[in-house]
């Protein structure tokens, strides 16, 4: 009886990572073993990256409100609390958008944390 080879399984699963390594420079996209090496870590930064792609946004968010908090006297900590404190939600993607377009509300909504602050 002929020996079986799964060959064509094998193939499928070489093929497959040589096609995810196209564009990689030499042999890491020519030869299995390298191309293998190569795309698996490929797709540990990926996955690492897509989570961390979130904390930099907020990041991100965070320091452009805080940029603008303390042009009108005030830090983000204590703008924050006095947003909490007055019951207005709105998240730090829209903040920092408002801040950006929209300096003039913004300075609304920093006028309306200090006065919670206040009072």
């Amino acid at each position: 009886m002929a020996r079986a080879t799964n060959s064509v399984k094998r193939n499928r699963r070489r093929n497959k990572i040589l096609k995810m390594a196209k564009g990689y420079w030499g042999r890491r996209s020519k030869l299995y073993k390298s191309a293998k090496e190569t795309v698996e870590k490929g797709l540990q930064y990926a996955y690492r990256d897509r989570k961390q792609k979130k904390r930099y946004f907020r990041q991100l968010w965070i320091t452009r409100i805080s940029a603008m908090c303390r042009e009108n006297g005030i830090t983000y900590s204590r703008f924050m609390n006095g947003l909490n404190r007055a019951g207005i939600t709105i998240n730090r993607k829209a903040l920092s958008n408002m801040a950006i377009e929209d300096p003039a509300a913004f300075k609304n909504l920093i006028e309306k944390a200090k006065e919670s602050l206040n009072g």
